[in-house]
This record gives structure tokens, sequence and C-alpha cells, in this order.
């Protein structure tokens, strides 16, 4: 019996690499994807996981019941440690290890390179050591006849914009605007430092009204702001 394909919605994303030009993705799944497929696929009395330490690392094997014969088939794998909980995290990681040695999810090993461009993220320097801390989901995905990935769409959640299509070689998308509530958020600011002209701001940006600005203009202000209305507080009392 094949396990049917991951949909968008069961897919995370990781960011695996950060350069001051880039970063790269990796898409991966959680138990709870694996657990829901496994119920969708055997019910929950059709299948079974239990765990066992072997050489100081434990071990995950998954049992699942082939109803027409009643044979048991198992698959087992070992976990590593997470960062947090010990145990927890290698009985978590061992489950996702063996549930791939059965088939669920394994598509996700011919995704692409995924490499999204400084452009569509933000990324930082701190103390020489690159970081960024925007979110990704993967917005669609499809696959050929032979289950692999052959269309694959990421959006940059922090930016609201798109961030990877897998059928541009070189994809781009203009910056999304800010939406109303942050637009007001920057004219109320404004408003607040002694009525401060809104030009102040999106002149910095070479745009002719707030509603121009796009995400990336309000976090590179956001950075900036206490300088901006200092000076505008200066200027308006002298």
């Amino acid at each position: 019996m094949a396990f049917r394909k991951l949909k968008a919605s069961e897919i995370d994303v990781r960011v695996a690499t950060v350069k001051e030009n880039g970063v790269s993705l990796l898409l991966y799944k959680d138990a709870r994807v694996d657990q829901n497929i496994l119920d969708e696929t055997f019910g929950i009395f059709g299948w079974q996981r239990t765990h066992q330490e072997i050489g100081g690392r434990l071990y995950c094997t998954v049992s699942v019941c082939n109803t027409e014969t009643g044979e048991w088939i198992c698959k087992q794998d070992v976990g590593t440690e997470s960062y947090t909980e010990k145990e927890k995290g290698q009985a978590s990681d061992s489950f996702k290890r063996a549930c791939f040695n059965l088939g669920i999810g394994r598509e996700l090993y011919t995704a692409p390179f995924i490499w999204i461009p400084s452009n569509n993220v933000q990324i930082k320097n701190q103390n020489g050591t690159y970081k960024t801390f925007d979110r990704f989901e993967v917005k669609s995905i499809g696959y050929d006849d032979e289950g692999n990935i052959n269309s694959l769409e990421i959006v940059n959640k922090t930016l609201a914009k798109m961030a990877y299509s897998m059928n541009e070689k070189h994809f781009e998308e203009k910056p999304m605007k800010l939406p109303k509530d942050r637009v007001e958020a920057l004219r109320n600011l404004c408003k607040k430092h002694n009525n401060m002209p809104e030009e102040r701001i999106y002149k910095l940006y070479g745009k002719k009204k707030l509603e121009d600005l796009t995400f990336a203009d309000r976090e590179d202000f956001l950075k900036k702001w206490e300088q901006v209305t200092e000076e505008w507080e200066n200027e308006s009392k002298a």
C-alpha cells in the first residue's frame, strides 16, 4: 500500500544555512503528520510504535498491519538528540525516521536545492555571524507520476512575499506594500512626535506616500526612527 504524498500544509520549512547574500532552506515533516497519515491509512488499530535503547541510542520500530493477510510489517530507525529535551527529541526523531523508511514523506528527498537570495529575506550580522529570524512556509507543491517534486513555491511569512519558485530560475517578486494597519501605525508615530510630516519617512525610500512603503522599508525605518524623530523634534523647537 502506497502512502499519499504530503500536502503543502503538512510540510515545514527550516533554515539550513545563512550567508551574507542569502539563505538555504530544507523541507521536513513533524511527528504529528506521520501519526495522522498512519491513522488515515491503517486506522488507529492498524499500526503501532515501540522504542528500545541499543548501545545507548534510542531506536523506534513502527509496525503496520496488512489487513489482507494479518501480517505485521515493521520498520526501524535510530534518532538523534534535540537541543532541548534529549529523550523526547530522540523518540520523536527515531519515529519520523522509521516512518520515512515506511515511505511517508519520502518524496521530500527529491526536493531541489532551495536558495533564497538576500532580496527575499532579512539577514542580520551579529558579531560576524549571519542570522535570519524570518519564517517560511510552503505555499504549493506538486509531484510527477513517479512521485518526485516537480513544482514548489515558498513564501516568506515575515515579509509577506513570495520567496522561492522552483519553476523560475531567478525568481523575484515586487515587494508587497504595507497593509493599512501598518501604514496607520506609522502615521500615528508621526502625530506623536509633534506632527512630524509623513514625508520625513517615505522620502527616505524615494516614495510618494506612506502607502507606497514596503515591508522592507518599514523594517529599515524602525532601525532609524529614533534618529529621524529626534532630528524633527530639534527642528520643530528651533
